[in-house]
Protein backbone atom coordinates (compact mmCIF):
# COMPACT_ATOMS: atom_id res chain seq x y z
CA UNK A 1 0.00 0.00 0.00
CA UNK A 2 1.08 3.57 -0.61
CA UNK A 3 2.31 5.52 2.41
CA UNK A 4 0.47 8.78 3.15
CA UNK A 5 1.41 11.53 5.60
CA UNK A 6 -1.62 13.40 6.93
CA UNK A 7 -1.00 17.10 7.47
CA UNK A 8 -3.22 18.77 10.07
CA UNK A 9 -5.54 20.59 7.65
CA UNK A 10 -6.83 17.23 6.42
CA UNK A 11 -7.81 16.16 9.94
CA UNK A 12 -9.41 19.55 10.54
CA UNK A 13 -11.63 19.08 7.50
CA UNK A 14 -12.86 15.70 8.70
CA UNK A 15 -13.76 16.77 12.23
CA UNK A 16 -16.44 19.21 13.33
CA UNK A 17 -19.56 20.68 11.79
CA UNK A 18 -19.80 21.72 8.18
CA UNK A 19 -18.60 25.28 7.66
CA UNK A 20 -21.17 27.89 6.57
CA UNK A 21 -18.94 28.95 3.65
CA UNK A 22 -19.96 26.69 0.72
CA UNK A 23 -16.38 26.41 -0.61
CA UNK A 24 -15.03 25.26 2.76
CA UNK A 25 -18.02 22.95 3.28
CA UNK A 26 -17.35 21.35 -0.12
CA UNK A 27 -13.72 20.77 0.88
CA UNK A 28 -14.90 19.16 4.11
CA UNK A 29 -17.33 16.89 2.23
CA UNK A 30 -14.64 15.75 -0.22
CA UNK A 31 -12.20 15.09 2.62
CA UNK A 32 -14.77 13.09 4.54
CA UNK A 33 -15.62 11.06 1.44
CA UNK A 34 -11.92 10.29 0.90
CA UNK A 35 -11.50 9.41 4.59
CA UNK A 36 -14.15 6.67 4.39
CA UNK A 37 -11.79 4.41 2.43
CA UNK A 38 -8.39 5.99 3.14
CA UNK A 39 -7.53 3.65 6.02
CA UNK A 40 -8.18 0.60 3.88
CA UNK A 41 -6.38 1.93 0.80
CA UNK A 42 -3.26 3.52 2.34
CA UNK A 43 -0.74 3.22 5.15
CA UNK A 44 -1.51 6.46 6.98
CA UNK A 45 0.93 8.39 9.15
CA UNK A 46 0.91 11.45 11.37
CA UNK A 47 3.68 13.13 13.34
CA UNK A 48 4.01 14.71 16.75
CA UNK A 49 3.58 18.12 15.11
CA UNK A 50 0.27 16.91 13.61
CA UNK A 51 -0.87 15.75 17.04
CA UNK A 52 0.20 19.05 18.64
CA UNK A 53 -1.71 21.07 16.05
CA UNK A 54 -4.77 18.81 16.31
CA UNK A 55 -4.72 19.39 20.08
CA UNK A 56 -4.80 23.19 19.76
CA UNK A 57 -7.93 25.30 20.11
CA UNK A 58 -11.32 24.44 21.55
CA UNK A 59 -10.93 21.41 23.85
CA UNK A 60 -13.96 19.54 22.44
CA UNK A 61 -12.92 20.11 18.83
CA UNK A 62 -9.33 19.19 19.70
CA UNK A 63 -10.47 15.93 21.26
CA UNK A 64 -12.52 15.09 18.18
CA UNK A 65 -9.48 15.67 15.93
CA UNK A 66 -7.21 13.62 18.21
CA UNK A 67 -9.77 10.78 18.31
CA UNK A 68 -9.68 10.64 14.49
CA UNK A 69 -5.93 9.99 14.45
CA UNK A 70 -5.65 7.88 17.60
CA UNK A 71 -4.93 4.66 15.70
CA UNK A 72 -2.83 6.21 12.93
CA UNK A 73 0.86 5.28 12.93
CA UNK A 74 3.22 7.91 14.25
CA UNK A 75 6.30 8.81 12.22
CA UNK A 76 9.23 10.22 14.17
CA UNK A 77 10.62 13.72 14.00
CA UNK A 78 14.29 12.99 13.57
CA UNK A 79 17.29 15.33 13.67
CA UNK A 80 17.47 14.84 9.88
CA UNK A 81 13.90 16.09 9.52
CA UNK A 82 14.66 19.09 11.70
CA UNK A 83 17.74 19.86 9.57
CA UNK A 84 15.73 19.61 6.35
CA UNK A 85 13.03 21.87 7.81
CA UNK A 86 15.70 24.45 8.64
CA UNK A 87 17.06 24.16 5.10
CA UNK A 88 13.57 24.66 3.64
CA UNK A 89 13.23 27.87 5.64
CA UNK A 90 16.76 29.14 4.95
CA UNK A 91 16.30 28.57 1.18
CA UNK A 92 12.97 30.45 1.31
CA UNK A 93 11.05 27.38 0.16
CA UNK A 94 8.82 27.86 3.21
CA UNK A 95 8.43 31.23 4.96
CA UNK A 96 10.40 31.64 8.18
CA UNK A 97 7.10 32.46 9.89
CA UNK A 98 5.88 28.89 9.18
CA UNK A 99 8.44 26.48 10.65
CA UNK A 100 5.72 23.91 11.37
CA UNK A 101 4.82 23.71 7.70
CA UNK A 102 8.48 23.17 6.85
CA UNK A 103 8.60 20.42 9.46
CA UNK A 104 5.55 18.65 7.98
CA UNK A 105 7.26 18.59 4.59
CA UNK A 106 10.58 17.50 6.09
CA UNK A 107 9.10 14.68 8.20
CA UNK A 108 7.24 13.18 5.25
CA UNK A 109 10.30 13.59 3.03
CA UNK A 110 12.97 12.22 5.37
CA UNK A 111 10.79 9.23 6.20
CA UNK A 112 10.42 8.50 2.46
CA UNK A 113 6.63 8.54 2.54
CA UNK A 114 5.08 8.52 -0.91
CA UNK A 115 2.43 11.19 -0.40
CA UNK A 116 1.85 14.24 1.77
CA UNK A 117 -1.87 15.06 1.86
CA UNK A 118 -2.81 18.62 2.74
CA UNK A 119 -5.24 21.48 2.19
CA UNK A 120 -2.51 24.03 2.99
CA UNK A 121 -2.20 25.95 -0.27
CA UNK A 122 -0.41 28.84 1.36
CA UNK A 123 2.90 27.21 2.30
CA UNK A 124 2.87 23.49 1.45
CA UNK A 125 0.91 23.04 -1.79
CA UNK A 126 1.66 26.49 -3.14
CA UNK A 127 2.50 26.30 -6.86
CA UNK A 128 4.85 29.28 -6.53
CA UNK A 129 6.90 27.45 -3.89
CA UNK A 130 6.85 23.91 -5.29
CA UNK A 131 10.02 24.21 -7.35
CA UNK A 132 11.90 25.66 -4.36
CA UNK A 133 10.59 22.90 -2.11
CA UNK A 134 11.58 20.15 -4.59
CA UNK A 135 15.02 21.64 -5.20
CA UNK A 136 15.70 22.19 -1.51
CA UNK A 137 14.77 18.60 -0.67
CA UNK A 138 17.05 17.37 -3.45
CA UNK A 139 19.84 19.61 -2.13
CA UNK A 140 19.34 17.92 1.23
CA UNK A 141 19.61 14.51 -0.45
CA UNK A 142 15.92 13.59 -0.45
CA UNK A 143 13.09 13.06 -2.91
CA UNK A 144 9.98 15.05 -2.05
CA UNK A 145 6.78 13.02 -1.68
CA UNK A 146 3.90 13.83 -4.00
CA UNK A 147 2.03 16.67 -2.33
CA UNK A 148 -1.70 16.60 -3.03
CA UNK A 149 -5.17 17.14 -1.62
CA UNK A 150 -7.72 14.50 -0.61
CA UNK A 151 -9.75 15.68 -3.59
CA UNK A 152 -6.93 14.81 -5.99
CA UNK A 153 -6.65 11.38 -4.39
CA UNK A 154 -10.39 10.84 -4.62
CA UNK A 155 -10.50 11.90 -8.28
CA UNK A 156 -7.70 9.51 -9.22
CA UNK A 157 -9.21 6.70 -7.14
CA UNK A 158 -12.48 7.11 -9.00
CA UNK A 159 -10.65 7.17 -12.35
CA UNK A 160 -8.85 3.92 -11.60
CA UNK A 161 -11.92 2.07 -10.32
Amino acid sequence: MDSVYLETTVIGNIAGRLHPDPKIAARQQVTREWWITARARYDLYVSEITLEECGDGDPDAAQERLDLVRDIDLVETSPEAEELAELLVSRLAVPASQPRDALHIAIATVNALQFLVTWNFKHILNPHLQTKIVNTCREGGYDLPVICTPQQFLETENDSS
